[in-house]
C-alpha cells in the first residue's frame, strides 16, 4: 500500500526539521501515540493505538532514520508489533524544500501488515493508514505552532 502527500508548512525548513525530530511534537501530532522516545541517535521506540474501526490494537514499534541530510531529507523505516493482530511495517521518505519563507514537506510512504490486521481487508487498513497520516499532518502544525496546508498527492519523480 502506498500513501503520501505534499504540505505547505508556514515555518522555515530548520524549524520544520527540528519539529520532525522533537519527540514531544511528534507525540502530540501522532494520533493514538502513547509513547515515543529516542533509543539511539537514529532510532525511536514508540507505542501507538491504531483505530481500525471495529478493533483498536496497540502496536509497539521501532523507527529508524537513514539517508539523513539535515534540514533536507531522510528515510524513516519502521516495524510495529500488534500482538495477536500481527505485524505492520513500512518506510517513508520525507523531503523538505523552501517555498519563500515557508517549507514544502513531501511525504511518500509504503507499507503493509500481516496477520489479523490484513484479514480486515486492505481497504479498511489502507483507509485507516491514510487517516493516521492525514491526522498526523493536521496535528503537526498545531504541535509546532505553524499552519499546515495540504497541497495534494506527491509529485511524480
Amino acid at each position: 500500500m502506498e500513501f503520501g502527500g505534499r504540505y505547505r508548512v508556514s515555518a522555515t525548513r530548520m524549524k520544520v526539521w527540528a519539529a520532525l525530530n522533537d519527540t514531544s511534537v511528534l507525540k502530540n501530532a501522532i494520533p493514538g501515540c502513547h509513547r515515543i522516545e529516542w533509543a539511539d541517535q537514529d532510532q525511536l521506540d514508540l507505542e501507538i493505538k491504531v483505530n481500525l474501526g471495529v478493533v483498536q490494537p496497540v502496536f509497539a514499534g521501532d523507527l529508524w532514520l537513514s539517508g539523513i541530510v539535515p534540514a533536507e531529507r531522510y528515510t524513516l523505516s519502521g516495524r510495529g508489533r500488534g500482538g495477536l493482530f500481527g505485524k505492520a511495517e513500512g518506510s517513508a521518505d520525507i523531503v523538505l524544500e523552501d517555498i519563500g519563507e515557508d517549507t514544502l514537506l513531501m511525504f511518500t510512504a509504503n507499507g503493509g501488515a500481516s496477520g489479523q490486521v490484513m484479514k480486515l481487508g486492505k481497504a479498511i487498513v489502507g483507509k485507516s493508514a491514510q487517516k493516521v497520516i492525514d491526522g498526523f499532518f493536521e496535528h503537526f502544525g498545531d504541535a509546532m505552532g505553524a499552519n499546515v496546508e495540504p497541497l495534494g498527492p506527491p509529485r511524480d519523480p
